[in-house]
């Protein structure tokens, strides 16, 4: 490794301009290839510590916009159009048909249920025993444990620990509400906290691991599904028959039946979803609005729900139990992704909410659109023709 050639850094300040262009000038020569595009930016690079290292420019992904969309929620109310960023063609203009249906039906109700957020340390011991007589401790000295976790944080809160033993081994799970932040540092900040004041007051002092891997951080997991990661949302609409056949081209049986066809494709491949795309609409949304991409591991898992109902219509539900988003800190300040939030009027303290309902409810047009395209034959077509940008 002599020959190692590090990248050009100045541990003084190494946000600015100048260091950005000699980073991309460096590229350059070791390379060849020219960063003009990634070199075309606004935002001050002062504006990025914390959010990047090694800065040298940004990735320009196309923003589209679709809507309006109605949403009735507790947090998100009226007619929204949403920014979506993808390099996908054919995803904002099959977004946008499925607004146009669920606006057309009244709009999607929209709920959010439970909120939490988790680490999940694991305590070892000689035993099984003393795991599960440590398990019993814990519980006596919550409230202790409660202090010295949310001694850490403002907004933080430890609602209750969940214990689950393997052999000599107990694994918890921390968890938290975090307001209007993801939370993953700020719990972990926490956890640690606590796991220390467990260690030195705990007469075996056991040793842990501050994540037994059960949080599954960014990862898709049956607990979370379960027990929820993140915001717990479910969107749901009941689509007239008539309204269905005008727009999309397919009656309400026509889309149940295929509804209990894909469910067993589903439960088959042992899919983290059950509907047609989840992860678009999530991921396209996280990139508009600087939420953490690989949260889409764990958000885009849901549960798909529908009942043919006896007049004719159709019944529609998507559950998101492992939403996780943020309206504050992270990258949701940046230039680009402050404006798309601020777009859907979700920047700031008191959103999250509001931003989540929104995302389930884009998740919800998604499904009904694509979902409706496959059954009427235009899943193809518009690919085709909305898609290739290839001669």
């Amino acid at each position: 490794m002599n020959d190692r050639i590090p990248i050009p850094r100045d541990p003084a300040n190494d946000y600015t301009a100048e260091m950005a262009q000699q980073r991309r000038e460096f590229v350059t020569s070791r390379t060849g290839t020219s960063l003009q595009h990634v070199g075309s930016f606004t935002l001050d690079p002062a504006q990025v510590a914390g959010n990047i290292e090694n800065f040298l420019g940004v990735a320009q992904v196309p923003v589209g916009l679709a809507g309006p969309l109605r949403i009735n929620g507790e947090h998100a109310t009226g007619d929204f159009y949403i920014p979506l960023a993808t390099t996908e063609g054919t995803l904002v203009a099959s977004y946008n048909r499925g607004m146009r249906l669920l606006s057309a039906s009244g709009g999607v109700t929209v709920t959010v249920v439970k909120r939490s957020m988790q680490r999940a340390p694991v305590f070892e011991f000689a035993n099984a025993r003393e795991a599960r007589d440590f398990g019993q401790w814990l519980v006596e000295h919550w409230d202790a444990i409660r202090a010295a976790a949310e001694a850490t944080t403002r907004i933080g809160k430890l609602t209750d620990v969940e214990q689950y033993a393997v052999g000599n081994l107990l694994y918890t799970r921390f968890n938290y509400t975090t307001g209007d932040a993801a939370g993953q540092n700020m719990t972990g900040k926490a956890t640690l906290a606590a796991c220390e004041w467990i260690k030195a007051r705990h007469p075996l002092h056991p040793g842990y691991i501050l994540s037994g891997s059960i949080d599954t951080d960014k990862k898709h997991s049956a607990i979370n599904t379960l027990r929820t990661r993140g915001r717990r949302v479910i969107a749901e609409v009941t689509i007239r028959n008539e309204t269905l056949q005008r727009l999309m081209r397919v009656d309400a049986r026509t889309l149940f039946r295929s509804r209990q066809v894909s469910q067993a494709g589903s439960f088959m491949a042992g899919s983290a979803y059950n509907g047609p795309h989840a992860a678009n609409g999530i991921a396209a949304m996280f990139i508009a609005t600087g939420q953490d991409v690989a949260n889409v591991a764990e958000s885009h898992a849901g549960i798909t729900y529908a009942q043919l109902l006896e007049n004719g219509d159709y019944y529609w539900s998507v559950t998101l139990p492992s939403l996780i988003v943020a309206s504050y800190g992270g990258g949701t300040g940046l230039g680009t992704q402050r404006e798309c939030l601020e777009m859907l009027g979700c920047y700031g303290d008191g959103k999250a909410d509001r931003l989540a309902e929104i995302v389930a409810a884009v998740v919800l047009a998604g499904d009904v659109s694509l979902g409706s395209a496959v059954l009427a034959g235009d899943w193809v077509s518009s690919h085709d023709k909305l898609g290739r940008n290839r001669p």
